[in-house]
């Protein structure tokens, strides 16, 4: 089997596989073909490439000589208009988003894998891209905000006086929200974790959080550990705890996210109007709608003096790391794909294989993505 790897597009830094990945599937007996400079921003050239035994092709060949082709991020137009009839296709197609592209894929007869709809199971941790790369989202939030934020993150005892140390609030406690609690209470900050999952209030308290209580929350386990769907009465408790607690931050990182749904709407514009002037709202949620509501996706500016950032691609900014540990994703779920000798077999009786795919046939056959783009 032929493995290739396109580069990304100009606004991304990742890979999917840098080198050490690739040397890995050739002792697999795979022949792996990489787009020229596909991984010049992680800081992985050509030649490290060449030296674990890829070739080096245009994009054209690669996609034309490969079985299974890999990317970051979801194919371009040109990029699936060059897809060949039965070919197969890996990466973050967010789906329930991307509605056309999937059609066309399915319409190409593409069988496509996105790893962003891979099961959250016990036995798929070690294949997980949304947390391996929501990891690098709260660590590099933190430090955005840090740099960001006109205060000190740590209290200061100084001859000048005492310096209060920064408040954060945390809008959900899953990977992402857990690192920047982890970051944060680094950095000396005070922080402040709001989750509707009762059960995260361990971990946020392990770190040093301080768990903001809601009762009457849903908690669904049959839900992978995201967020689920809250009642109406709820609602209402949550937004008044979320709005006293939000106006006495300084940095507030909204993590919250549903899958295949709109995020949460967690701060108001009235929420925000009450906030101190230099205060700095990171919303993680922006590529799905944001947690705030006047969060613009992949912009940043400010509004009453409050500064909002609307950010979903942290990784980007932190690409060696980022596409390392997206690249030892992706080879423990090629793992399951791979024979000894090297060749492809697509085990559709494989629960994790069968529930990351989204087409195959023609047809789309995940059924939460055919349901939710109709």
């Amino acid at each position: 089997m032929t493995i290739g790897i396109l580069k990304e597009i100009e606004s991304e830094n990742r890979v999917a596989l840098l080198p050490e990945s690739v040397a890995t599937l050739v002792k697999m007996n795979v022949t792996i073909l990489v787009e020229k400079d596909a991984g010049l921003k992680a800081f992985a050239y050509d030649k490290d490439y060449e030296q674990v035994g890829a070739k080096i092709e245009s994009k054209a060949n690669v996609i034309a000589g490969s079985d299974l082709v890999i990317k970051v991020n979801a194919p371009t137009k040109e990029e699936t208009a060059a897809l060949k009839d039965g070919q197969v296709f890996m990466g973050v197609l967010n789906p329930y988003f991307n509605g056309e592209l999937v059609k066309e894929l399915a319409a190409r007869n593409i069988t496509s894998f996105s790893l962003d709809v891979l099961p959250r199971t016990t036995r798929a941790q070690a294949m997980d891209i949304l947390s391996s790369q929501a990891t690098a989202s709260g660590y590099k939030a933190v430090l955005t905000a840090a740099n960001t934020l006109p205060k000190f993150f740590p209290m200061f005892m100084t001859a000048a006086g005492t310096i209060k140390p920064a408040n954060l609030l945390i809008l959900g406690a899953g990977v992402a929200g857990l690192q920047a609690v982890a970051t944060a209470r680094k950095l000396g900050a005070v922080v402040y974790v709001f989750d509707v999952r009762a059960a995260v209030k361990e971990e946020v308290m392990g770190l040093g959080g301080k768990f903001v209580d809601v009762e009457g929350a849903i908690d669904d386990k049959a839900a992978g550990g995201y967020a689920v769907e809250q009642t109406d009465e709820f609602k209402q408790r949550q937004a008044q705890a979320i709005h006293d607690q939000a106006v006495k931050s300084d940095v507030i990182i909204c993590t919250a996210q549903i899958p295949g749904r709109r995020a949460p709407l967690l701060i108001k514009k009235e929420t925000v109007e009450k906030m101190v002037p230099g205060s700095v709202i990171i919303d993680l949620a922006a590529s799905t709608g944001g947690n705030c509501e006047l969060t613009k996706n992949d912009e940043t500016y400010v509004h009453n003096g409050v500064k909002i950032i609307g950010n979903s691609f942290f990784p980007t900014d932190i690409p060696t790391d980022s596409s390392r540990m997206f690249g030892k994703n992706v080879i423990n779920f090629l793992k399951l794909m791979i024979t000894k000798e090297g060749a492809l077999n697509l085990n559709w009786e494989d629960d994790l294989v069968k529930g990351t795919a989204v087409t195959h046939g023609k047809e789309i056959v995940h059924e939460r993505v055919k349901t939710t783009i109709g």
